[in-house]
């Protein structure tokens, strides 16, 4: 309740009440109301206290006039209600001047008025606001206790908000872009209207903070140090207590969701790598085919296809960490599967994102696989690689361990693919199968370690020759320029390896051993290349 509120309470208003002086501060806020014809009462009275008079007992001279409005001032009191007729017919200049320059309130009643009926009255009003604010208060509390019970999202949040303020709100992320908003009665354009740039001028010093110009009540979301957003109401004037509750509310169960998702997302990960990694072990354990079916991802009479997706090499170029990096990819293939709704496993491991997608008999696992591929690549540029559809859960761990190989088999550079499959990855794919395998590792060392030792020695560059050969094996003139060689050097180099191995290289078996040698050696990680 307000000064002037309070002057329209009957009680008050028969007595026929004359403003003399300090309205501007007629908004002051009235907490209660004091009876007093003491000249030293300001001490005892409290802020917001409206104080009644008859000014029997109050001084004579200006002076002290002014000094008693002063003291009530500094009391910070409403504002001050004389009633004429027993000390005064009108209220002395000195103390009208003294309110007037203070901007407090100073009324004078022309009639004669009880003042306990006054008293009653204004407290009965204020009472009934302070009840009509705890039942909003309770409302509001009510309203976003049942939000957290339900973890509910954002949108159901701003719906909330906006029901509860009846005005637009906006939910915007640490950079001031609008994330979601809900519309309120106003004109929705001018309200949005160069958003970024009217937000970021916007500084809050606490946690909540009214900007007049916009007409904005505003509140960080999260702790002011890791906030990733704000909640912006609309309040072109002054915004009550409910409103500031309501915002606050609103922006802790935001961040309560937000928290709550990582965690159920974390929690749902876990699961996810422990059933895979099962998977990949024994398919056939009973419990695991139970665990996924409890976890949303029917395996018996299903048609299956294992994924691995990666960064690409490039990809190192944004300076990100590894982890984020991950964590990327692995919300980008969730997301993916999500908006097709295919059931599927998906987490981390070691070092890729792997995921096994349950499809039903009815859907073209090729198909559906480029389709979920092209979302994902939108998101994030990853390498992605499927095994073959399987239609028995025996056979899951091939089509992940597949999928595996394929990604790993990508020459850096090679043409990119929505989706790599055993038939893109060729010899490359058979060796990185084989990458365990110790045999091939000494295949490797057997052809090509006489050819890095000697450019060791000598740095006489046969090995990249013998790389630059198979790979161009139908244009020395090819070979020579990737190399930045001229043929006569080029065909010196080749005399050197012949000599050094004691080979011909227009033999076609030993141009094909040399290839795989080559292949090989990158697949395993020791080449240049």
């Amino acid at each position: 309740m307000t000064v002037n509120d309070a002057l329209a309470v009957p009680a008050l208003r028969g007595a026929g009440p004359v403003l003399l002086a300090g309205a501007a501060g007629l908004s002051r806020q009235v907490r209660w109301v004091h009876t007093t014809e003491l000249v030293d009462i300001a001490p005892l009275l409290r802020g917001g206290d409206l104080v009644l008079s008859t000014g029997i007992a109050l001084p004579d001279r200006a002076a002290d006039l002014a000094a008693f409005a002063e003291s009530l001032d500094r009391s910070e009191v409403a504002g001050l209600v004389i009633e004429l007729g027993r000390r005064w017919a009108e209220v002395p200049e000195a103390l009208v001047a003294a309110c007037e320059r203070l901007s407090l309130p100073l009324v004078a009643l022309a009639r004669e008025v009880r003042f306990a009926a006054v008293a009653q009255a204004v407290g009965e009003r204020i009472v009934d606001c302070q009840l009509e604010e705890l039942r909003e208060a309770q409302r509001v509390h009510e309203v976003f206790t049942e939000l957290s019970i339900a973890e509910a999202g954002p949108a159901e949040i701003l719906r909330s908000v906006q029901r509860l303020a009846g005005a637009s709100v906006v939910l915007e992320d640490a950079q001031h872009r609008v994330v979601d908003y809900r519309s309120g009665p106003g004109d929705d354009a001018a309200f949005l209207a160069d958003w970024s740039a009217r937000s970021r001028v916007v500084v809050l010093d606490g946690r909540t903070g009214w900007d007049e110009a916009n007409g904005w009540l505003v509140t960080g979301v999260g702790k002011p140090e890791r906030g990733w957003g704000r909640l912006v109401i609309e309040s072109p004037g002054k915004p009550p207590e409910r409103l500031v509750a309501t915002a606050e509310r609103a922006a802790a169960a935001l961040a309560l969701h937000r928290l709550h998702d990582r965690q159920r997302d974390s929690l749902v990960r876990r699961t996810h790598h422990e059933l895979l990694v099962r998977l990949l072990a024994d398919p056939s354990a009973p419990d695991v085919l139970q665990r996924c079916e409890v976890a949303g991802v029917p395996l018996t009479r299903r048609r299956l296809v294992g994924l691995a997706v990666r960064r690409p090499r490039s990809a190192d170029d944004l300076g990100q960490r590894a982890g984020s990096q991950l964590d990327a990819v692995v919300a980008a293939v969730v997301h993916a599967v999500h908006e097709m709704r295919v059931p599927a496993l998906v987490c981390e491991i070691d070092g890729a994102v792997r995921a096994l997608l349950s499809f039903d008999f009815s859907t073209t696992g090729v198909e559906a696989t480029e389709n979920l591929a092209g979302r994902v690549h939108r998101r994030v540029p990853v390498v992605i690689g499927a095994g073959r559809s399987v239609d028995r859960v025996s056979d899951a761990g091939r089509t992940l361990r597949e999928s595996l190989h394929v990604v790993d088999s990508v020459r850096p550079g090679a043409r990119a693919r929505p989706v790599n499959r055993l038939e893109d990855v060729h010899l490359r794919g058979l060796l990185t199968m084989l990458a365990d395998d110790e045999r091939l590792r000494l295949f490797a060392a057997r052809e090509l370690d006489a050819l890095k030792e000697h450019d060791a020695r000598a740095q006489t560059g046969l090995f990249p020759t013998v790389r630059a050969l198979v790979r161009h094996p139908g244009s020395k003139s090819d070979a020579a320029a990737e190399l930045h060689l001229s043929r006569s050097a080029f065909y010196d180099r080749l005399a050197k390896v012949e000599r050094l191995l004691g080979v011909d290289l227009d033999d076609p078996d030993i141009l094909a051993s040399l290839h795989v040698a080559v292949l090989a050696d990158e697949v395993l990680g020791d080449g240049a290349g």
